[in-house]
């Protein structure tokens, strides 16, 4: 199965760094970009001169989710193998040591919208939606993915944007707390900037620590339990009513040109 080159690249401007979903299908999440945000990642940590990043995408999207169209030929194994790396994506860059600011340009659903929740601050393009809507398919929130959410959205608006699968866009994404800020499209490269300039201009030691005493205790848990929930989500991703939506969906999605879960 064939997978994209340079989905994701990093581009240093000073002290900051951007790392660029430029993926095929609206940026949808394959293998490409997942290793490529791990690879870019990865650089930023440990390159000194890097002192923060932005997440930034091309296209109208920045992501909708899973890329049903590469997964839907995987069988059991592949897809456990897919999910794993996944959750390994997810962590590092929830563990990710220096300041991150997500500049959602467009529609952040699913999968995308738990790329964002990584960051330490989201802004969100106005206009653009927001919302983790795989229950809509059948497909549970992974184990990860739960903890993180739980402790980046306020009570009580939690179960709502878990279990409804709703998108939000404008002060209603804002009130659901998936992001700090909404941005008018022409303002937000400008604003993600002052934003992560505003972080970095602190001690970038103390950030790194005071961060992970923040983030340590869900870090930890998902390292620790992760992998045993694995088999829970490909019950229900194998599941017949699931195959059979998203079978539906990748009609849609190839008829279309788009993707996401």
């Amino acid at each position: 199965m064939s997978v994209q080159q340079d989905a994701v690249t990093i581009h240093r401007d000073g002290g900051c760094a951007q790392i660029h979903l430029s993926g095929r299908r609206g940026n949808a999440i394959d293998d490409s970009v997942l290793d490529g945000l791990m690879l870019t990642a990865g650089e930023a940590e440990h390159d000194p001169e890097i002192a923060g990043v932005i997440l930034t995408a091309a296209g109208k999207l920045f992501c909708p989710g899973l890329d049903l169209v590469y997964l839907s030929a995987m069988d059991r194994p592949g897809m456990k193998r897919f999910m794993e790396k996944f959750a390994a994506c997810l962590l590092q860059l929830y563990r990710f040591p220096k300041p991150m600011v997500a500049a959602l340009s467009g529609h952040t659903l699913a999968g995308g919208a738990v790329i964002s929740l990584a960051a330490d601050w989201r802004i969100l393009q106005a206009g653009a939606m927001i919302g983790l809507n795989e229950l809509k398919v059948g497909v549970p929130l992974p184990f990860g993915v739960s903890m993180i959410l739980r402790d980046a959205v306020i009570s009580p608006r939690l179960e709502e944007v878990a279990l409804f699968g709703r998108n939000y866009k404008d002060d209603q994404a804002l009130a659901s707390s998936l992001v700090h800020e909404l941005c008018e499209p022409d303002e937000l490269p400008a604003r993600a900037r002052e934003r992560l300039v505003e972080m970095t201009s602190k001690d970038l030691a103390s950030f790194a620590v005071t961060k992970r005493y923040l983030r340590s205790a869900t870090a930890e848990r998902i390292a620790s339990r992760e992998a045993e929930h694995h088999d829970e989500f490909l019950d229900c991703w194998f599941s017949t009513g699931t195959q059979e939506r998203i079978r539906g969906l990748v009609r849609q999605l190839t008829g279309g040109g788009k993707s996401g879960d």
